[in-house]
């Protein structure tokens, strides 16, 4: 074990050999500082010196070869190699984590654990009732709960690629096939608030259509909150209008400052959340009060439903059956009635 820890992977560049090897550290510190965004958060965070954080940042360049970030008066940004080794470096080190984690569980030191990702996209009822549900689950079981605040794509890679063993997603496509290893439990459609003017014809109705609604400048966003939502909701209104564009906010603040935009904004705007709300709401289910400071703007629902995102809790197949129980329990009594398990794709 000694002799192993003494001798660190080593990278050889294309030119030279590196004088020191690579570490588990630098790229902890890497992930760090291009989570964070700036070397100050991040030192912050791994409670060190920021010089020293800069300087093995400086060496693990040094080791690559390459510049990995761009140092900003705003902060970090990514150079196309730190995008990369950013990708790879979160890879390693969740493998390794998870590693250890599994042979301290193997040699008794350790409870079982789920990791679960838990996206900041998700309606506050969705989430609080499943994380609820999932940890009275995984306490009866003697399960420790891991949450991540991870994004999850339209092909859920991280719990594809191990990052994760869990998440709560959106499936915008609907139900049906997932990639191998993949499998999920449906928990019910959402659909989006909108909020438009209340001097449009729509207000009064209390109902917009889609064609209406593409005639707007509408703000939705971020993007990078729910990529494969907004980008079916994008091409569903753009099925309407050929040209229609989503306008990003113009502070990524809080849906109250959304509003105060889009209330003042010329020409009318109308702003479109992420999926909010049951789709169709069903009886017993109560939608969020109307936001302070709302303005001249008035929520409407949009006509046959045409935006909507199944949200549902995905895993990795590879699970062992005890965690895959867990999670199977715990969506089967959030919607009633039970929801059929979606194949596999072959």
């Amino acid at each position: 074990m000694k002799q192993a820890q003494a001798e660190p992977a080593r990278l050889t560049s294309a030119r030279t050999q590196a004088p020191q090897g690579l570490e588990l550290r630098h790229l902890r510190y890497f992930v760090a500082v291009a989570d964070a965004g700036t070397f100050t958060r991040a030192a912050e965070r791994l409670f060190l010196a920021q010089p020293t954080l800069s300087q093995q940042i400086g060496r693990l360049e040094q080791i690559l070869g390459t510049r990995l970030l761009v140092r900003g008066r705003d902060g970090v940004r990514l150079t196309a190699a730190g995008a990369v080794l950013l990708d790879a470096a979160r890879d390693v080190l969740s493998r390794i984590d998870h590693g250890i984690s599994q042979t301290r569980q193997a040699a008794g030191l350790e409870r079982p654990r789920l990791r679960v990702a838990l996206p900041a996209d998700l309606p506050d009822c969705l989430a609080i009732q499943t994380a609820s549900r999932l940890r009275s689950a995984a306490d009866s079981a003697q399960v420790a709960i891991t949450w991540m605040d991870t994004p999850l794509d339209a092909e859920f890679s991280p719990i594809r690629q191990h990052r994760a063993d869990a998440g709560l997603g959106w499936l915008t496509a609907g139900p049906g096939p997932l990639p191998a290893p993949l499998d999920a439990m449906t928990l019910g459609q959402f659909e989006p608030e909108a909020w438009i003017p209340a001097s449009h014809p729509a207000a009064r109705r209390g109902i917009i259509g889609l064609d209406e609604l593409a005639g707007l400048d509408v703000i939705h966003g971020p993007r990078r909150a729910s990529t494969a939502t907004y980008d079916r909701w994008l091409t569903i209104l753009r099925a309407t209008d050929p040209r229609f564009e989503f306008t990003d906010p113009p502070l990524r603040h809080s849906l109250p400052v959304a509003l105060a935009f889009a209330a003042a904004a010329g020409p009318p705007a109308a702003v479109l959340t992420g999926p909010a709300a049951i789709a169709g709401t069903p009886p017993g289910v109560t939608r969020l009060p109307r936001p302070a400071g709302a303005g001249d703007m008035v929520r409407v629902s949009i006509d046959g439903q045409p935006l909507t995102a199944t949200a549902a809790l995905i895993w990795n197949g590879d699970l062992p059956r005890p965690l895959q129980q867990i999670l199977f329990d715990t969506a089967d009594a959030l919607t009633p009635p039970a929801p059929a398990s979606l194949p596999r794709a072959g």
